[in-house]
């Protein structure tokens, strides 16, 4: 069983992001989520129709936008590894867009995140870049997928459809993937909507691949290898915000050996308790889903873990039911 865990909660401001990331030893944990939203941005709403490739791709109408990869990587020799690399998209109110036409204004934040672990040395490195879209320093196609801050990049061949090209380099730590999806994608929710609240627009547009065959190579603190694995990719675009009962939100990724699937989340209330807007998707071995209400299973935290920088406390460990 593999399973990747991501916990989001903190604040955007326009240009102050504010990002906590926990890695676990089988996966990665972002911590992220969004001040409130502006009316100019497109709620999330029920009866959403997806259309590929066309939906890789950004969705500048919805403020908040991310495209987030995990994966479990091995050598021949059975060493292994973790990955994470991810882009997240953060538009910004045309009224606060004070320097048009100028090519250097602000419409959109630019944000990603890079973290490798070296499970058998018991090594960890990430590193994350902020920038803006101007002079095609940031940027994301809106017609298919491709991504990119810089010389890190994911993106969608058009010779090979599809296939997932990541790339990433800081340093002395880098990794070039390519990725092929092992079954279909999947659409979590319900009515092409993943509700995390009860207001209207209290919702995202939310797909996965749920397992993507991996290979290529991975470099840490200078030394590479030829590595395969399996990996997951969530693409997700909305402008809601968490509802001011709820004070994170606990999500998981679980892949089984039976070659089935397991995504669920919670949002947190203030009082522990999770809200009726958590569910998740079990995908079979065949590819067929199954949508699953809060009512179908629970999960509990165990342990917390606290953040020697902000002082906060987060949870750390949990009980599946």
């Amino acid at each position: 069983m593999r399973v990747d865990h991501k916990a989001r909660q903190g604040v955007i401001d326009y240009w102050r992001i504010a990002v906590i990331s926990v890695w676990l030893s089988a996966g990665a944990s972002l911590v992220f989520a969004a001040s409130p939203a502006s009316a100019p941005f497109q709620p999330a709403t029920a009866g959403y129709q997806y259309i590929f490739p066309r939906d890789h791709g950004s969705h500048p109408t919805y403020r908040t936008e991310w495209w987030y990869y995990t994966g479990h990587l091995r050598t021949k020799d059975g060493r292994s590894f973790g990955f994470e690399l991810t882009f997240f998209r953060r538009g910004i109110p045309p009224e606060d867009v004070t320097t048009l036409p100028s090519k250097w204004s602000v419409k959109d934040l630019y944000l990603a995140h890079f973290a490798v672990t070296d499970i058998n040395g018991k090594r960890f490195h990430f590193s994350e870049k902020l920038s803006r879209e101007g002079l095609g320093k940031a940027g994301a196609d809106e017609s298919k997928l491709r991504v990119w801050i810089d010389d890190w990049r994911a993106e969608a061949a058009t010779d090979l459809p599809g296939v997932h090209t990541l790339v990433a380099r800081d340093g002395t730590h880098a990794l070039s993937l390519t990725l092929q999806p092992a079954k279909p994608l999947v659409a979590h929710g319900a009515a092409g909507i993943s509700k995390k609240g009860k207001e209207v627009g209290q919702a995202s547009h939310y797909y996965s691949f749920t397992r993507l065959a991996t290979n290529g190579t991975l470099t840490i603190d200078g030394e590479s290898f030829d590595v395969n694995g399996i990996s997951w990719m969530d693409h997700e675009f909305g402008s809601g915000d968490l509802g001011a009962d709820q004070v994170g939100w606990d999500w998981f990724s679980i892949q089984l050996e039976d070659n089935s699937e397991l995504m669920l989340y919670r949002m947190r209330l203030k009082d522990g308790s999770s809200d009726l807007a958590s569910s998740g998707t079990i995908v079979f071995s065949d590819g067929r889903s199954h949508h699953m209400e809060v009512t179908e299973f629970q999960i509990e935290s165990t342990g917390t873990w606290t953040s020697y920088e902000s002082k906060a406390t987060y949870p750390a460990t949990w009980r599946l039911k």
